[in-house]
């Protein structure tokens, strides 16, 4: 006789046979060991306020005021709603410094401005009466606006920048003390952190570390008016936001835990130091933003696609490659855009290719989690004591002899999670009978670690988990951004027994801000004399094909691209440098071709001692 649906959710049976502590650590889609932020879409030009504000207190930002100040009454929902471009605009032309902003003209012409240089609406809407989500970093002090609202939306994006930058050897980033060697010192003054020294002009800290009314704005000095209204803002709320209360987000503290592609990070790290370093006082502050945000897309997608690969050699091997041999993902560029359907379509298959095999990824993540859970509660694992932070590579590469049964105490593991993978599959045959039998198929897939990971990643939705992973790397591209590194567009394709089929292709493309960026940085001189050397337009594109997996006029593994299609790519990317003013070339020997800045970098100030 067969028993009736029981109705229980997967999740609630998963936590009935598994226990609560071990579907809390395994049920998620990440693993921040490998990536220390959260699989989902984020905004990457929200970040920086975030960022400034970790550095400036030395913990995670929690409750601000701003909802306080510009949401009127009501409940939280409420204020939400009514905290519009519209509102924010009114209540700013009721105090001094607005003083001729008092009609609804005005006001509207107040509003645009913010929304121009300050403010976002939701879904980066147009007009004044939608609500606001977030904040421009125009100036420091946008770290005293609390947007978006929970610190968790921007997905540990923040706190994963802060440690690479800090570079500290700790659990948890801290501040730092007289005498610490770094440019991105946590807890001290704005002239010991050279990211807080370009965005804090006119403020000065007039208090204790721990005093969140101590910044104050000199009104003697001259800033441009979006930095003038960013500051407004600010003091109509009062005061910085309170740090992070409770565990439920991983508390006040920021983690300094690093991806596993130590490789990637380092050059993410090294390139932001150099650039700021170099151009700060050189280029023209709204330029600088965008090429600086260029530049953390090109850092998150080379990490990103550099654990990527890492993940599915693990697999393979059961071991992190060592740092020095670390590489991204290689994909094909489309330099010029999409105008060129031949080069479009390679750098859309090139990518496609990527997106399938990221598809597993989910899986692969869930396989760690599982193996972690066990690893953590087993005594002898434990007495190892293999550190995980600020990098998991060793922790992992233990994880993988289990899995691979090289360890002597693989077989308990092992055995657990086939135990763990026959009960819930007898929970399972009723309510969810294609999961118990991924589990029990042991003959399809013989090791308990993988088809418990199957079965799980199944039954939170197979197509959620990969969209989540998707929304990530279309986070990182900064995907159809004016300083983006990616382009996506829906198209129709036959597919089999279903007609035409719409599906999103995306491709990689170098905006312009881009190209301004890389070519910027990668002409930076290292050493004391600092300023620029002429870089070899051959010796450029090697760089992007080997630092950042980015191929031009090579084709990616995988992808069959003609020696024609390759020239005019290189070609049509030579065009557009030059008329950047990027390029020179005498004539057209490729040995007489170089790369110069339009804005020339400082003089000594790229030194990486």
């Amino acid at each position: 006789m067969s028993r009736p649906p029981s109705g229980q959710t997967a999740r609630a049976i998963v936590d009935e046979v598994l226990g609560r502590g071990m579907t809390k650590a395994i049920w998620t889609g990440n693993y921040d060991k490998v990536l220390p932020l959260s699989v989902n879409d984020f905004d990457l030009t929200a970040v920086l306020p975030a960022v400034f504000y970790m550095f400036r207190f030395g913990h995670r930002r929690g409750k601000g005021r701003f909802l306080e100040t510009f949401g009127g009454d009501g409940t939280t929902s409420e204020k939400k709603k009514a905290a519009t471009i519209d509102r924010v605009a009114s209540v700013l032309a009721e105090k001094a410094p607005f003083t001729g902003f008092e009609t609804e003209v005005e006001r509207a012409i107040l509003g645009d401005l913010l929304l121009s240089f300050c403010l976002e609406n939701t879904n980066r809407a147009l007009g004044r009466q939608e609500r606001v989500i977030r904040v421009a970093p125009a100036h420091y002090m946008a770290s005293w606006i609390d947007l978006p609202q929970p610190v968790v939306n921007l997905r540990f994006v923040p706190e994963m920048l802060v440690a690479m930058l800090a570079d500290q050897q700790g659990f948890y980033v801290e501040q730092n003390r007289d005498g610490d060697k770094t440019w991105f010192a946590i807890g001290r003054g704005f002239e010991d952190n050279i990211l807080l020294k370009v965005f804090h002009k006119g403020v000065l800290r007039d208090g204790p570390l721990s005093d969140r009314t101590s910044d104050r704005f000199d009104e003697s000095t001259q800033v441009g008016i979006d930095q003038l209204l960013m500051i407004r803002l600010a003091q109509q709320v009062g005061q910085a936001p309170d740090k992070l209360r409770g565990k439920e987000s991983g508390g006040d503290r920021v983690s300094n835990q690093r991806p596993i592609a130590e490789l990637a990070a380092r050059h993410f790290s090294d390139d932001l130091r150099r650039f700021i370093r170099g151009y700060a006082d050189a280029i023209p502050r709204h330029s600088f933003v965008e090429m600086l945000e260029a530049c953390m897309a090109v850092g998150m997608t080379t990490i990103f696609t550099s654990v990527v690969e890492l993940l599915f050699e693990w697999v393979d091997t059961g071991r992190i490659r060592p740092k020095n041999d670390q590489s991204p993902a290689e994909l094909f560029v489309d330099c010029s855009n999409g105008v060129q359907r031949s080069m479009r379509a390679i750098a859309e298959q090139s990518m496609d290719d990527f997106m399938r095999r990221i598809e597993r990824l989910p899986v692969i993540l869930m396989a760690l989690r599982l193996l972690d859970h066990k690893a953590s509660f087993n005594r002898r694992l434990k007495q190892l004591e293999v550190m995980d932070r600020p990098y998991a590579t060793e922790w992992i590469n233990l994880l993988g002899e289990l899995l691979h049964e090289r360890h002597k105490e693989s077989g308990l593991i092992l055995d657990g999670l086939d135990e763990h993978a026959l009960q819930l599959a007898t929970a399972f045959e009723v309510d969810y009978a294609e999961a118990a039998e991924i589990l029990t198929n042991d003959r399809n897939q013989p090791s308990p670690v993988w088809r418990l990971a199957e079965a799980l990643t199944f039954l939170q939705g197979r197509k959620c988990t990969q969209n989540n992973v998707s929304s990530l790397l279309d986070s990182s591209l900064l995907l159809g951004r004016p300083n983006g590194i990616a382009a996506k567009r829906k198209v129709n394709r036959a597919a089999v027994g279903s007609g035409r089929m719409t599906r999103d292709v995306r491709s990689i493309v170098f905006t312009d801000s881009v190209l301004d960026h890389l070519v910027h940085l990668h002409v930076l001189r290292n050493g004391k004399m600092g300023g620029y050397r002429p870089l070899a337009f051959a010796e450029f594109l090697s760089i992007l094909h080997i630092r950042h997996g980015f191929c031009v006029d090579v084709a990616p593994p995988g992808v069959t691209v003609s020696n024609d299609l390759l020239r005019e790519n290189r070609s049509i990317l030579e065009r557009r440098l030059r008329d950047l003013g990027l390029l020179v070339g005498v004539n057209d020997a490729e040995s007489m071709k170089y790369l110069r800045p339009r804005f020339e970098p400082m003089q000594g100030m790229t030194n990486d001692t």
